[in-house]
């Protein structure tokens, strides 16, 4: 078989060698259009998971590269003046122009044809049976086919540049400068001997005020050298071709044309913060190279990378894309703690977690959970600061209400209420999720009239009957747990009058619907009813309706009320300019928008008592083109704070049909983080938070207060039961009758944790073995050179 590969950095040279190890008859050239030893930049990284790949699939290469390697196990988080660290992390550094070395010399062992300073395209190798374009960022390629492969690229606000150091590191250090024109960042770590990459970061504002725009490339060294004197430490920096950029996050609808493929930076690229761009394209090699050696043909393998690969590193870049957000966003944090500021480092990706921190360096992990403990005890509660709980069991308040625990179970539609009317289903529901050990727990949408129903199943809170019912179950969850109750409130606005969840939810009901309202007359689907736009007179009833519901939500003794705004219902479609269309003071900017569903509020909060808190849940993002906006979203819980609300139960979505949402692990939390932390209001997270360590995680780093769990809870109403016994917290509360079980689960836990923790580290990590190996190489070396013989 013919291969061409055009580019000739690592992503294409390793997958040429790996092929042509495989494959020795195959006839394999590499194309690059630069000099064999061209580079941008200085360093590349990869992570214990990569060398251990590299290991696995090419040892002679890999033993090559792994002597020329530094290693390290430390981060530093460099912040006001303190030094973080937390170790445990294994990683590695190299010369790019080293590792580009090495990777040339093993293909030239193995018999690959390599030409460079020769540019090519696709159409200069007709008759090749497969073409690799691993051409880079610029991927001419990827350009002069940009119909096929359908390129998108987010070119993000912050600006960067690459630059070198003779400063040798012992660890991966981000140091966080702060000047009076703005905060500066190195991300630093080093590479060889005496030999350090410095990627400096800021962002736009504080580049334009910095004047770097206006900078030759000496000038802005001289002017970067002044700002790090301390941390360079008499060093200098060091440029090649070191421009300032901005980083575009590149992806494709397709990465196959044919038998051409792409590969590398060419196919997508991931922010530099969670890894280099190298350590991906020679994984993507890998995985081309498995493609090929599973399926034999050149159809099936590039069809099974595309789909297999994709996935990996579709995951990839959203970690990174969290991971860049929180740099560019890094002053939103400034005036953290030092520990809870670099816990939010370590964490910013999601990739790395409160349990995983753990394993790392406990001690470190010890010192933030100590700390989040002396602010949880400055507030009045008795916590244990020199033997503190887990965050997710620190208490929590909010005016009146005190919370033993940070977990909240999720508002959830059961669709089994008849008139409205909670019964034995909502009885048993609620009542075992209160005793499984939540600190809150929220009952489903409650509508304030029959009109304002979702679906007939929807539980209401018009009559006096309805308020006896929820008094029951409110009485029963305090009597036999310590759990508070939230009522939330909420009017379907153009999604009542639908069929229940089970059914085709959000359609309409195939008989007995009702009329519907909306502040503007649009269907939530085609098919479905439209609205009548409201008059003054229906927001006059329907401001009056919640009001009552209010009262009667306090006389059934719940401990919090909330006002559903999200997921387009009716307040919701207010807020959204997707389904606010109205040319009235109602409609238009966001001010108009939210002059209506303040109005509710204030009238709910008038009648509420003053002890009890109040919440508004809100969908931060439509996931729609022309939907919320940022700055909407910031306005929006502005407004709310100054209205008295005392916290934000952020979500996001359901506004519109044709949403595009981003899924992903704790996927709505930063924007959770973002009025918390912008606005300086308490938030609760939501949405795919599945595990008590990302309830730690979450809080601990301050992305949000109080954390909602839903599905979680559906499977095991015990859930937070189960984490105490895992975390061994002896102050959770358990009902007498449960208290054997609870002896039994506390010991067996203490089983568990050690077994679980034992398989994590079963295995050594790659790079401990290799700065064994690294450390047997010098000791020879010396031995060698004291005796007067060669090292083999």
């Amino acid at each position: 078989m013919k291969v061409s590969i055009i580019g000739g950095g690592p992503g294409g040279l390793y997958f040429a060698l790996l092929a042509k190890k495989q494959w020795p008859r195959w006839d394999i050239t590499v194309c690059e259009r630069n000099r064999a030893d061209d580079t941008f930049g200085f360093g590349v990284v990869f992570s214990d998971e990569t060398l251990g790949a590299f290991r696995e699939y090419d040892r002679p290469s890999y033993e090559s590269i792994r002597r020329s390697f530094a290693y390290w196990g430390d981060v530093d988080v460099v912040y006001k003046g303190r030094v973080l660290r937390c170790g445990g992390n294994g990683f590695c550094g190299c010369s790019r122009v080293t590792l580009l070395k090495l990777l040339q010399e093993r293909c030239r062992e193995l018999g690959v044809k390599m030409r460079f300073r020769t540019e090519a395209g696709v159409e200069d190798f007709p008759d090749s049976d497969l073409i690799v374009a691993a051409d880079g960022i610029n991927s001419g390629v990827r350009e002069r086919h940009r119909g096929h492969f359908k390129p998108s690229v987010d070119l993000r606000p912050n600006k960067f540049t690459w630059l070198g150091s003779t400063r040798p590191l012992d660890a991966f250090k981000y140091f966080f400068k702060e000047t009076e024109r703005g905060v500066l960042l190195a991300h630093c770590y080093q590479y060889e001997k005496d030999a350090s990459t410095w990627v400096i970061e800021t962002n736009a504002d504080t580049w334009e005020r910095l004047g770097f725009g206006d900078m030759d490339e000496s000038r802005m060294l001289r002017s970067l050298e002044e700002a790090f004197g301390e941390e360079l430490g008499g060093h200098k920096l060091i440029a090649n071709r070191s421009l300032w950029r901005n980083f575009p996050t590149i992806r494709n609808a397709t990465w196959v044309m044919g038998n051409v493929v792409l590969v590398g930076d060419a196919k997508a690229t991931a922010h530099f913060s969670i890894g280099s761009g190298t350590k991906l394209a020679m994984e993507d090699a890998i995985a081309l190279f498995d493609a090929l050696r599973e399926e034999g043909g050149v159809k099936p393998a590039l069809s099974r990378y595309d789909a297999q690969r994709r996935e990996d590193v579709e995951k990839t870049q959203h970690a990174a894309d969290v991971s860049l957000a929180w740099f560019e966003n890094m002053r939103r944090y400034w005036g953290m703690d030092p520990l809870q500021f670099a816990f939010g480092v370590m964490t910013r990706s999601k990739q790395i977690t409160y349990e995983n921190v753990r394993l790392r360096d406990p001690r470190f992990l010890e010192d933030v959970t100590r700390w989040f403990a002396s602010t949880v005890r400055a507030q009045g509660f008795d916590v244990d600061v020199s033997n503190p709980p887990a965050p997710m069991f620190m208490p929590f308040a909010l005016r009146g209400m005190r919370l033993e625990n940070r977990v909240v179970v999720s508002p959830m539609d059961q669709y089994m209420a008849a008139d409205g009317v909670p019964n034995d289903w909502h009885l048993v529901h609620l009542a075992s999720r209160a005793i499984g050990g939540a600190g809150l727990v929220f009952v489903e949408m409650t509508c304030p009239s029959p009109e304002a129903r979702i679906s007939p199943g929807c539980t209401g809170l018009w009559t006096e009957a309805q308020a006896q019912a929820w008094k029951r179950i409110v009485d029963f969850c305090h009597a036999h747990s310590r759990a508070k109750l939230c009522m939330q409130l909420g009017h379907s606005g153009r999604k009542g009058s639908t069929q229940l969840g089970w059914e085709r939810m959000d359609y309409p009901l195939e008989s007995g619907n009702w009329d519907l309202v909306a502040p503007s007359p649009l269907p939530y689907h085609p098919e479905s009813q439209t609205p009548r736009e409201m008059t003054r007179a229906d927001m006059d009833k329907i401001r009056d309706d919640f009001v009552r519901s209010a009262r009667y939500a306090d006389a059934a003794g719940f401990d919090m009320i909330e006002l559903h705004m999200a997921h387009g219902y009716l307040l919701s479609s207010f807020i959204s300019p997707l389904t606010n269309l109205r040319k009235d003071e109602y409609g238009g900017p966001i001010e108009n928008r939210l002059r209506y569903p303040l109005e509710v509020f204030r009238a709910v909060r008038a009648v509420w008592p003053e002890d009890k808190p109040t919440s508004v849940r809100v969908s931060a993002t439509d996931w729609a083109p022309g939907g919320l906006s940022e700055d909407d979203l910031l306005a929006l819980a502005r407004a709310f704070k100054e209205a008295g609300a005392d916290l934000i139960d952020v979500s996001t979505g359901q506004v519109v049909p044709h949403q595009k949402p981003v899924y992903g692990r704790m996927y709505q939390t930063p924007f959770s983080d973002k009025i918390r932390n912008e606005i300086g209001i308490a938030t609760m997270a939501v949405g795919n938070i599945t595990s008590a360590d990302q309830v730690n995680t979450i809080v601990a780093s301050g992305r949000a207060d109080l954390v909602a769990l839903a599905r979680a809870h559906l499977a095991d109403p015990y859930f937070t039961l189960r984490a105490a016994a895992w975390y061994q917290h002896s102050g959770q509360f358990w009902p007498q009758p449960y208290l054997t079980g609870r002896d039994q689960a506390y010991r067996l836990a203490v089983r568990d944790r050690e077994e679980w923790t034992a398989g994590r580290l079963a295995t050594k990590p790659p790079s401990h073995e290799v700065k064994d190996e690294q450390a047997k190489d010098e000791r020879a070396r010396k031995s060698a050179g004291g005796s007067g013989k060669k090292a083999a």
